[in-house]
This record gives C-alpha cells, sequence and structure tokens, in this order.
C-alpha cells in the first residue's frame, strides 16, 4: 500500500493546508513552488477521490436480498 493510500483525507487536507501557506508566503524559490504545486494537485486529486468513493457508498442501498443498489430521490414537480 503506497503512502498515499494510507493518508487519510484529515492528513491529506493538513498538508494541502501547509502547502497553501507557504506558497502564498511568497518566498520560496521557483523549483520548489513548483513542486509543491504539484505535491498539493497530487493531494487535491486525493482528497476528492476519497469523497467521491464515500459519496459513492453513502448513494447504495442493500436490497432485501443483499444486493447493492444506487438510491436516489425522484424529486415531485
Amino acid at each position: 500500500m503506497s503512502n498515499e493510500e494510507k493518508m487519510t483525507f484529515e492528513m491529506a487536507m493538513e498538508r494541502l493546508e501547509e502547502i497553501v501557506e507557504k506558497l502564498e508566503e511568497g518566498d520560496v524559490p521557483l523549483e520548489e513552488a513548483i513542486s509543491f504545486y504539484q505535491q498539493g494537485m497530487e493531494l487535491s486529486k486525493l482528497c476528492h477521490d476519497k469523497l467521491k468513493r464515500v459519496e459513492d457508498q453513502l448513494t447504495q442501498v442493500l436490497t432485501e436480498d443483499g444486493q447493492r443498489e444506487r438510491f436516489s430521490i425522484e424529486e415531485e414537480n
């Protein structure tokens, strides 16, 4: 399991916030800023993917026979 897979959503968000703070300071050398930016993009994707997986889990229900089924609410007009 890679380090990214072990990283929790909260850990990724905390690291992302640290990166944003460093970049906002503005005194980071260009090469380091690019590295921070790349790390930030990877962390952002990691957070998005984790949220998407949770959303997918929350929108599924188990039917009486144990099968998973997408849950949706039909809106009335």
